[in-house]
């Protein structure tokens, strides 16, 4: 009895040593997987600080944690399950889901690029209907807006998480899966929130309690926030064409292939390598939301129109 007493207590502690060197993988599971997503989180900074231009600025952190709590149960409850779910009973269906999601992100991309070149006829207030809303109401459908914006996103890096994760054992899939969740959400809009608030910041630096070099620090802040949220605008929209392009390329055996080709032939040249990738995936992101947004229009035009 002893001994069999001392053989089981054997078992345990080795099973516990292998749980525990599963679980130290975790991290490096977590780092891999971020990097992975790394584009879409660019998309999702750049792509949030329009939801609070125009509003009231001391309303401004109060509306990004509303979108940040949104997003962070979206995926804790609703996304994270749903992937390990779909992926445990029907796998094949993750790179389809992940290659419409790129694909959307594409019509995206194309959209921002075709309103950055396109113009816009000027609007004869008079026979525009305004609709009165309260700063509430304003408030509410710009929250509610990103929220709709950022459940795409978030969809899209609940799935490439799981998909990175799927040889592990199922604990080190959930923790890696909650711990992208809070990470991601907590960095987006973390650093979100720190760009709204750059201004007020640099407005403060400015002011006269400050010595001469500080006050001309916050003036520079000042200055250069607007220009930064337009190059970061830029970066979102590069960002939507090139992670859209790439998910929906791995999903397809020939054009993964010609991507794998270009990364090796460039082999010597790391960094021209990854810059190769990114224009190839960027270009074609472009011509598949070209091609997206015709068939949109078409079957706008088929579908009867609402009165």
């Amino acid at each position: 009895m002893p001994s069999g007493f001392f053989a089981l207590l054997d078992d345990i502690s080795a099973l516990v040593k292998v749980s525990a060197a599963s679980l130290d993988d975790v991290p490096t599971q977590v780092a891999k997987t971020t990097s992975k997503v790394s584009g879409i989180v660019i998309d999702d900074t750049a792509v949030t600080p329009k939801y609070v231009v125009g509003l009231d600025p001391s309303r401004e952190l109060s509306i990004i944690y509303q979108i940040a709590k949104k997003s962070l149960i979206n995926k804790l409850l609703i996304l994270s399950p749903a992937a390990l779910v779909l992926g445990y009973f029907a796998p094949w269906a993750i790179t389809p889901i992940l290659m419409v999601g790129g694909a959307y992100l594409c019509f995206e991309g194309y959209e921002k690029v075709h309103s950055m070149f396109s113009s816009h006829p000027e609007v004869d207030a008079e026979s525009e209907q305004v609709k009165a809303i309260t700063p509430e109401e304003l408030e509410q459908e710009r929250v509610a807006g990103a929220v709709r914006t950022d459940i795409i996103l978030s969809s899209e890096i609940m799935a490439i998480a799981y998909s990175q994760v799927t040889d592990q054992p199922i604990l080190n899939q959930v923790l890696v899966m909650l711990a992208v969740a809070v990470f991601i959400t907590v960095a987006v809009y973390g650093f979100v929130g720190l760009l709204v608030k750059a201004d007020d910041i640099g407005l403060h630096l400015a002011g006269e309690n400050y010595g001469p070099t500080t006050r001309k620090f916050g003036r520079g802040i000042v200055k250069f926030m607007p220009h930064f949220l337009r190059i970061l605008s830029y970066v979102g929209t590069a960002a939507m064409l090139w992670v859209g392009a790439e998910i929906i390329a791995h999903g397809i055996p020939f054009t993964a292939h010609l991507l794998h080709d270009l990364e090796h032939a460039l082999a010597n040249m790391p960094a021209v390598a990854w810059l190769a990738k990114v224009l190839a995936c960027g270009v074609g992101g472009l011509i598949l939301g070209f091609f997206i947004d015709l068939i949109v229009r078409q079957v706008k035009k088929v579908l009867p129109n609402k009165a």
